[in-house]
């Protein structure tokens, strides 16, 4: 065994659970304050660097196949006319990234490379719901490719999560009335969506329809 002549002074083991903010009222770990929810910079450049290549980095990776996603049902006609539709404009010569996110509209260095900007709205009692039925989050882990599972101590939802949300959207719609505003147009072009009120062909039409109106306004090299 080579034991260290000069040992340092102090070492230091950081583990990801110490680099999430703890709730300052609650002394409890705050995934979702939109501050300290997200690695700002790093997920701007991310973007920059796709709208620029069109490819993912060979550093990516996504847990999020760990998390529960219900699926989502999609007429096949109306898949298959979008798909033909897409096809009619450049081919293969363009690319389309989809971000998803909870907080996509919070930073503006990310917000500046979305060129299709949707919001899904649902009643606090729905998303609510939703968070409860699910059994955890997989979280980003530096030193874990599959992440760290997270799951939700007692009223974190109440104390937690939705005030974040509150905070994080308000600027978006008049009176700071995020469940029941209008939008406040700060964000050109955001499209609004009630989610739980529309029928999902209408959210896919008009998705598409704005998606290749604005693919045609740029000719791919």
């Amino acid at each position: 065994m080579n034991i260290n002549p000069n040992p340092p002074v102090r070492v230091i083991i950081i583990a990801i659970g110490e680099l999430i903010p703890l709730h300052p009222e609650y002394g409890v770990q705050d995934w979702d304050d939109a501050a300290g929810a997200i690695e700002w910079p790093r997920l701007a450049s991310f973007l920059e660097g796709i709208k620029h290549t069109g490819i993912l980095p060979d550093t990516y990776k996504s847990h999020d196949h760990l998390n529960e996603n219900k699926p989502v049902p999609v007429d096949s006609d109306i898949l298959s006319h979008w798909r033909i539709e897409s096809e009619k404009l450049y081919g293969e010569r363009i690319v389309w990234a989809i971000a998803d996110g909870f907080l996509m509209y919070w930073d503006e260095r990310v917000i500046s490379n979305l060129d299709l900007r949707v919001l899904m709205r649902v009643p606090e009692s729905v998303l609510k719901q939703r968070r409860h039925e699910r059994h955890g989050y997989h979280t980003a882990d530096q030193s874990d490719s599959e992440g760290s599972l997270w799951r939700d101590p007692p009223n974190y939802w109440e104390q937690i999560v939705y005030p974040a949300y509150v905070r994080a959207h308000q600027h978006l719609f008049e009176g700071e009335d995020v469940e029941n505003g209008k939008l406040t147009g700060k964000e050109p072009g955001l499209i609004l969506w009630e989610a739980t009120e529309v029928d999902m062909k209408d959210i896919v039409d008009k998705t598409m329809e704005t998606v290749l109106k604005i693919s045609r306004q740029t000719e791919p090299n």
